[in-house]
C-alpha cells in the first residue's frame, strides 16, 4: 500500500447545532446525499450526524487534493457505517474520476468525537 493522499478536518458542531432549523436544512441539503439525508431526518442527533459527514467529507476531498472545488462537491461522497459501525466512504462522479486518475483504490477513514467537536481523518491509498 502507498499513500496517495491524507485529509483531516474538525469541526465544532455547536456551530450546526446553534443554527436556525431552516439554515440547518439548507445547510444539510447541501452537503448530503439523498441517502444520508434521510437517515438525518430520522437520527436521535442530527447535528452531530450533519457534522460528522461535513467535517468527513471536507477530509476526503482534501485527501483527493482538490478540496470541495474543481468540480468536486459533497454529493460525491457518501459516508456510510459497516454492520459494526465503521465508517466507511462511497464516491462516484468527478470525485471518483479524480480518485482513479491517482490510482487510488483504497479509502480509510477514521471519524471522533468529543463533546461538540468533530475530527475526521482520512487517507487515500493505492
Amino acid at each position: 500500500m502507498s499513500v496517495v493522499g491524507i485529509g483531516t478536518d474538525i469541526l465544532d458542531s455547536s456551530r450546526i447545532a446553534n443554527m436556525k432549523p431552516a439554515v440547518r436544512e439548507k445547510l444539510a441539503k447541501r452537503v448530503l446525499t439523498p441517502n444520508e439525508l434521510e437517515r438525518y431526518h430520522e437520527h436521535t442527533f442530527p447535528s452531530q450526524y450533519l457534522a460528522k459527514r461535513w467535517a468527513a467529507k471536507e477530509a476526503a476531498s482534501k485527501a483527493l487534493q482538490t478540496g470541495i472545488a474543481k468540480g468536486v462537491s459533497f454529493q460525491h461522497f457518501e459516508i456510510n457505517n459497516t454492520d459494526t459501525g465503521a465508517p466507511i466512504i462511497d464516491i462516484t462522479g468527478v470525485a471518483l474520476e479524480k480518485a482513479q486518475a491517482l490510482g487510488a483504490t483504497s479509502w480509510h477513514i477514521s471519524l471522533a468525537d468529543d463533546n461538540a467537536l468533530i475530527s475526521a481523518f482520512v487517507v487515500l491509498s493505492r
